[in-house]
């Protein structure tokens, strides 16, 4: 059965050893996040880009209905007012 430690356990643990014995756990603990980021599966970036995008655009739409759907003097254009805002807000940064 194992026990469940914390993190600040293991640090509190960790500062106690030698310089020598805390620069191999640091090795093995930078071995074994090593083989875990080899052992993971590849990120498609393209594919996340075209995700990214595609759900923009269903969002986009989305937000086209609803201001179809409310009764406004003018036209609506979700997109240029997302534009305006982000706009506005980079201007007060």
């Amino acid at each position: 059965m194992t026990s469940n430690v914390t993190l600040e356990q293991v640090e509190q643990l960790a500062v106690q050893l030698p310089m020598a014995e805390q620069l191999k756990l640091l090795a093995s603990i930078s071995t074994q996040l090593s083989d875990l980021a080899i052992s993971a599966p590849p990120v498609d970036e393209e594919a996340d880009r075209k995700a990214r995008e595609a759900y923009a655009a269903a969002l986009m739409r989305e937000l086209d209905a609803i201001a179809d759907s409310i009764e406004i003097n003018g036209e609506i254009d979700s997109a240029e007012e997302l534009r305006q805002l982000r706009e506005e807000r980079t201007g007060r940064i």
